[in-house]
């Protein structure tokens, strides 16, 4: 028995293997020394001669493939992949649109556009069942009952819907869709992007859809005005982009939003915080703490701003303000504002900075802002340190630290002139928490930090972190592994939380 544990004599580390130390070739063997026929226990990977690599010492970890092998394999798969970037209509409801092709076109000569436009979608369905018999009796077309109602679903929504958006927009699994001209249409579930099995019929039909959206809330899209942000009636969000802006066509973004309302409760239930994070900032919410929700696009900044709102009380005067309305509040004394575009002539533009001037004149108790990106910051921290306590907004940023310093670069964006050093007081004694919300690479969205704004000091706004998420690890089916802690610090904010009787839970929670 040799020291590697292996038999000594021919096959093993005996005779006819080289020296430990010894170079071996790297191809087949020497025109000297022609190649032995293989033993059967060699040939089929018997235990007496196994490869040194196959067999481990008894006890100790099989060997992995190293990190950077792993790494650069994964790498090649990446660049070698091809993704079919089409939407392909397939099966039964390719057959639908296909019918649809034919019908369409006969059915809008037999109708007044107008009348039909004056029906809700049932009484629209019930006038056209007769009238689509008789199309398909003349294209000599039978159809079973589940392809008629298809095919009459299909065609109302033509009509008086959003087309062959309606489908995804009935689908409750979808939080985004992503239009990228008439062929090539994205959707997002459970956090990841995959193509969606729709098509329009060409660009014209694309564009009479988008038009369609931003007719229905007072705004226009067109070759003058290629930008446009709207919303549908359920509250998505909607922006068109259109050509000459888009090469591609007309590209629709639609921001779905949850017809059930979600709470900090159901964020914590569903991972993206822990318990004590969630109280933190349910109290928060409650004792009318100034909070700057921070995050990247699609991160949830919006749904968790809907969240926090829960905690206001149904007594106070709330006013949003938003540049297309996306907040929906539970609290009986709302009051949402919209800004307005500028008209054919350029005029009559009213700003967020507009709006937020006017709600101080208006009785506020909060005044929220849906998201904050030019001199309006200044405004809102106004408020923030004239009697409107519990007053909320968003904007877009990677960490708290990041927040603060957007949020002081946004104000020397406008037309104020303060030595930066007043700007950063403003805001440190203006704002109380940074809550920070990621959506993590598994398409996960979770609150990564809580952090407290606590003053100055020089020039430097202080801050300190209450809670934090830290990342472990990552599953094998790609999640990733984390754990939500606290820094165990007592919140300087508690003062303000004793004024409302929360202190000992606060302080709980944080701990």
């Amino acid at each position: 028995m040799s020291a590697f544990g292996k038999r000594g004599g021919p096959g093993g580390f005996g005779v006819n293997r080289p020296a430990f130390g010894v170079a071996k070739p790297m191809s087949g063997p020497s025109p000297a020394a022609p190649a032995l026929p293989a033993t059967a226990s060699e040939t089929s990977g018997g235990a007496q001669f196994p490869p040194v690599e196959a067999a481990p010492l008894p006890g100790a970890a099989v060997p992995s493939v190293p990190p950077l092998m792993d790494a650069m394999a994964r790498l090649a798969e990446r660049e070698a992949a091809v993704h079919d970037s089409s939407s392909k209509v397939e099966g039964f409801e390719a057959s639908v649109h296909r019918i649809k092709e034919q019908v369409l076109p006969r059915l809008l000569e037999r109708i007044d556009p107008e009348a039909a436009a004056s029906l809700t979608k049932d009484e629209l369905a019930e006038e056209f069942r007769p009238i689509i018999g008789e199309v398909l009796a003349e294209l000599k077309l039978t159809l079973n009952r589940r392809e008629q109602f298809a095919l009459e679903k299909v065609l109302v929504d033509e009509l008086l819907g959003l087309g062959p958006l309606e489908e995804l927009l009935a689908d409750p699994e979808v939080s985004d869709i992503m239009v990228n001209g008439p062929l090539q249409t994205y959707i997002e579930k459970k956090g990841k992007l995959q193509i969606a099995p729709i098509q329009f019929r060409d660009e014209a039909h694309l564009f009479q859809i988008a038009q369609r959206i931003c007719n229905s809330v007072g705004r226009r899209v067109d070759q003058t005005s290629p930008l446009a942000d709207a919303r549908l009636k359920d509250g998505s969000r909607v922006n068109v982009i259109v050509p000459p802006l888009s090469l591609r066509g007309t590209a629709i973004s639609i921001r779905k939003f949850s017809a059930k309302p979600i709470t900090l409760d159901m964020m914590a239930k569903g991972g993206s915080m822990s318990e004590k994070m969630a109280t933190a900032l349910k109290i928060a919410g409650a004792c009318r703490f100034n909070i700057v929700i921070s995050g990247g696009t699609g991160s949830g900044k919006t749904t968790m701003l809907n969240a926090l709102s829960k905690m206001i009380d149904p007594g106070e005067r709330v006013l949003t303000i938003e540049d297309a309305a996306e907040l929906r509040l539970q609290q009986p004394h709302w009051l949402p504002l919209e800004t307005r575009p500028a008209n054919l002539e350029g005029q009559g533009e009213i700003t967020i900075r507009d709006l937020v001037k006017n709600s101080l004149r208006m009785r506020p108790d909060r005044v929220i802002l849906g998201e904050i990106r030019g001199s309006e910051c200044f405004d809102l921290l106004a408020a923030m340190n004239t009697g409107h306590d519990g007053s909320m907004c968003t904007l877009h940023s990677n960490s708290p630290r990041e927040c603060l310093g957007r949020m002081e670069n946004m104000v020397m964006m406008g037309d104020i002139k303060m030595p930066k050093e007043a700007i950063s007081r403003q805001i440190a004694d203006s704002v109380d928490l940074v809550v920070q919300v990621k959506r993590l690479r598994d398409g996960s969205r979770r609150v990564t930090n809580i952090t407290e704004v606590i003053g100055m000091e020089g020039p430097v706004i202080i801050t300190q972190e209450l809670f934090k998420f830290e990342f472990l690890d990552e599953s094998a089916d790609g999640k990733i592994i984390g754990e939500y802690r606290s820094q165990g610090l007592r919140p300087y904010t508690l003062d303000k939380a004793r004024q409302f009787g929360f202190d000992q839970a606060y302080l709980e929670a944080c701990l």
